[in-house]
């Protein structure tokens, strides 16, 4: 892959930070799984990260349509049979894919979503998993109403301050709705820098 600091595509640092530790995670809970939806694939770094260590699964991107360009520049240039180039995704307003898959991944996104799209994300993604299937999603958390670290509550002021509708979401929360959608929780992993993945499991 090439080096991200130098190339001409879009680039986004927090990828080049957590995508080691991240595939580290995905490397335990993927195994034996042949499609997966990527919620908010951003840049596309992640994708042609991640993909190569998953020979047989497809990848599939989702963005909106104003990303997609970006997304397009990194899977050109990484050639990878496994990849799909992005559908069309806003998790409240655009029909999400007819076809079932049994993984999703979803990194940095619930913390910039409003409430109302979290709730559409954990709705789409329980319609879109096949029994046994897995929702995987980075980012930070709270628990128990409370902020993990100092920069974390730092970064949740930033964030209400950008956008009074986005902020640090509430781990029970998150799980409640999960169990709404037919999930339930696998795992809780901690990551680097106060970041955590979770991992349900679709149960019917």
């Amino acid at each position: 892959m090439p080096d991200a600091v130098d190339c001409m595509k879009p680039c986004a640092e927090s990828c080049e930070q957590n995508r080691a530790p991240i595939l580290a995670v995905l490397q335990q809970q993927l195994a034996g799984c042949t499609k997966l939806l990527e919620i908010g694939s951003g840049t596309g770094q992640h994708a042609v990260y991640f993909a190569p260590a998953f020979p047989d699964l497809v990848w599939q991107t989702s963005e909106v349509e104003a990303a997609h360009a970006g997304i397009h520049s990194w899977l050109e240039e990484a050639t990878l049979p496994n990849i799909l180039p992005p559908i069309t995704l806003d998790v409240c307003r655009d029909n999400w894919p007819e076809a079932r898959y049994n993984a999703a991944f979803s990194a940095n996104t619930a913390h910039i979503m409003s409430w109302q799209e979290v709730e559409c994300l954990f709705s789409g993604i329980g319609r879109i998993l096949q029994k046994g299937g897995v929702f995987c999603l980075y980012g930070p958390f709270n628990y128990g109403a409370d902020y993990t670290s100092e920069s974390n509550a730092r970064f949740d002021q930033w964030l209400r301050q950008r956008d009074p509708a986005s902020g640090i979401r509430d781990f029970e929360a998150l799980n409640n709705l999960a169990g709404k959608a037919g999930m339930v929780l696998s795992k809780d992993y901690a990551m680097p820098a106060n970041n955590r993945t979770l991992v349900w499991v679709k149960t019917g």
